[in-house]
């Protein structure tokens, strides 16, 4: 388990709320809850799509009904104006959003984790590029306008020595799936990513010429993790992905499913048992969807950042938050 460190979609319709009857009645129950992604191509979209199939394999009365949107810094927005159910949020943004002051009740809450996402540059096999340093004055795709992801790249190139709006090109898109064709017919010299199982670099790692990963320099680690709370230390095992011989030191960061204000607990409860049942289910879909696991919320996040109940099944796991 990962040690914590101190640390435009359509609009969308007010949702109906939800009514769950008591007893062995409400397993049988229909439940809809809506799950807000991100931009199509990227990582939120494709775990959106492995939990929704998980879920229902064990629980297919539950439906998560995934609308995509602009990103974790959207989805944050939406949660607190309750127009969302539930959304995927980037470490970097969950921490910034819960650490704030103010009344605690009127906050999103995290319900489960995702997975603790490594942050990786990746270029074409042929390219010159071959580590932080060497993006000076090249144009580099960060990622979509309100990703969490972005904001990870930039604070690995600030704390590499880069000013990531002066230092390099920097490239934002407004889809995730847009960065391995700016790869591939030069537009980027490099593409900004997080997960092993994120589809960017799937694509990258299977193009006929290969593709290069790499992270920070070792040296500049401590600094990268001094900039952000959220962040730790994450190594990417060698053959992770096709042509990678080494493993890859790099900072990263868990993600989250999070709850708008107010989420009926038993609506959340029931949820936690079908992600609980249905781990294997997501690993197969997901590479690394096992992450999933309730259970290492322990040490990823305060207590009081809990939905109440992911909390409740934390203590009945004999997990007991901190």
């Amino acid at each position: 388990m990962l040690r914590r460190r101190s640390f435009l979609a359509a609009p969308l319709t007010p949702l109906l709320p939800i009514l769950l009857l008591p007893g062995a009645a409400r397993a049988a129950e229909g439940l809809r809850l809506v799950l807000g992604t991100a931009t199509p191509g990227g990582g939120f979209p494709a775990y959106g799509e492995a939990l929704a199939a998980a879920v229902a394999e064990v629980d297919p009365a539950l439906t998560l009904e995934l609308r995509p949107t602009k990103g974790s810094t959207e989805n944050l927005d939406l949660l607190k104006a309750g127009a969302l159910d539930l959304a995927l949020v980037q470490g970097e943004y969950a921490d910034a959003a819960l650490a704030a002051e103010g009344d605690r009740a009127a906050l999103p809450t995290v319900v489960a984790p995702i997975d603790a996402a490594p942050g990786l540059f990746v270029v074409p096999a042929a390219s010159p590029v071959r580590r932080i340093a060497d993006l000076q004055g090249r144009p580099v795709a960060l990622g979509t306008h309100s990703s969490g992801l972005t904001a990870m790249g930039r604070t690995v190139l600030r704390g590499s020595g880069l000013d990531p709006e002066h230092d390099i090109h920097p490239i934002l898109l407004d889809r995730a799936g847009d960065g391995p064709g700016m790869l591939r017919d030069g537009r980027a010299a490099a593409l900004w990513g997080g997960g092993v199982g994120w589809p960017g670099f799937r694509t990258m790692a299977a193009e006929p010429g290969g593709a290069r990963f790499f992270g920070p320099e070792p040296g500049a680690i401590d600094a990268i993790l001094a900039l952000s709370a959220s962040l730790r230390r994450m190594r990417v095992p060698a053959d992770t992905f096709a042509g990678q011989a080494e493993p890859i030191e790099t900072v990263g960061s868990w993600s989250f499913i999070m709850a708008r204000p107010g989420l009926d607990p038993e609506a959340v409860a029931r949820l936690l048992r079908a992600i609980d049942r249905g781990k294997a289910g997501l690993a197969r879909r997901f590479v690394l969807g096992a992450g999933s696991d309730p259970r290492n919320l322990v040490e990823a996040v305060p207590a009081a950042w809990l939905h109440p109940a992911t909390a409740a099944f934390l203590r009945e796991a004999g997990a007991a938050p901190r």
